[in-house]
């Protein structure tokens, strides 16, 4: 695929400070591409280091947000002609880096769920910071239907947002859950109509470009990183934390905000 058509089934653009990423596949329910992984990892990269961009949005076109690797290309070996590893390295080397570089971006990403997010698309998803939906959007963790051990991290995002019993009802039945309820079992921030999901991911999003952009960087880090640590380790991240984002500018003008008593103005710096 030239880079050219890459770019075009992933669509960005920066506005406000908000870099804003769709894929853009709809006929195909936005199931990911090598190419459009690749594309993705270093636009969540890119955003990471651009100081121009302080939050992202992921989202997709048409009736679906994001469907899974495309298992339809062709591009994999039949099961006979594999050799021990090549799964693994696969694996390892694709979803999981994909899921990894937005768990590792360093400004907040939120993912607008506009319509189906099955399989990989549901892990994209709930990678992200915050989570709105439509109305439409349904999560499905498609894997059990084909046969399959779910990727991309599932087995790791979903036992921390809802627990171990929930994460195997919904991995070991593969049931599609509405917005609705995947709100009511915290996997979704917001649902919002349809026609609103846009408004909404840009209010959200804009309001987080101006915010302090460091503060929110480490807390992410030490949010992600609380469910692996024990105490010692979570309070000593903290602190170096702590240490980190007081020598930002955003700390002292927030700290000058308050002592002055009016709103903050944040540079992102």
């Amino acid at each position: 695929m030239s880079a050219a058509s890459a770019d075009s089934l992933v669509l960005h653009a920066t506005d406000n400070q908000v870099s804003w990423i769709t894929l853009n596949r709809p006929e195909s329910l936005n199931a990911i591409t090598p190419d459009q992984r690749e594309r993705l990892i270093q636009l969540f990269s890119d955003a990471s280091a651009d100081p121009a961009v302080r939050a992202v949005v992921l989202t997709g076109t048409g009736r679906g947000f994001c469907t899974g690797a495309d298992l339809r290309g062709g591009q994999g070996q039949a099961v006979g002609e594999r050799i021990a590893g090549d799964v693994a390295r696969v694996i390892r080397l694709g979803a999981q880096r994909l899921i990894s570089s937005i768990l590792d971006c360093e400004k907040p990403v939120i993912a607008a769920v506009n319509g189906t997010a099955a399989g990989l698309g549901t892990h994209l998803a709930l990678a992200c910071d915050l989570v709105l939906a439509s109305e439409q959007a349904r999560f499905i963790e498609v894997f059990v239907r084909r046969g399959l051990v779910p990727d991309g991290g599932g087995a790791y995002l979903l036992p921390r947002l809802i627990g171990p019993q929930r994460a195997k009802e919904l991995m070991f039945f593969g049931d599609a859950l509405t917005a609705p309820d995947a709100e009511r079992l915290g996997l979704v921030n917001r649902v919002v109509p349809a026609e609103d999901l846009h408004k909404t991911a840009r209010e959200w999003a804009e309001r987080l470009a101006t915010g302090p952009t460091r503060a929110l960087a480490l807390t992410k880090q030490l949010v992600n990183a609380s469910l692996d640590s024990d105490r010692a380790t979570a309070f000593a991240a903290e602190a170096a934390a702590q240490e980190i984002n007081m020598t930002t500018a955003d700390a002292r003008e927030g700290v000058a905000s308050f002592v002055e008593r009016r709103s903050p103005r944040y540079s992102g710096s």
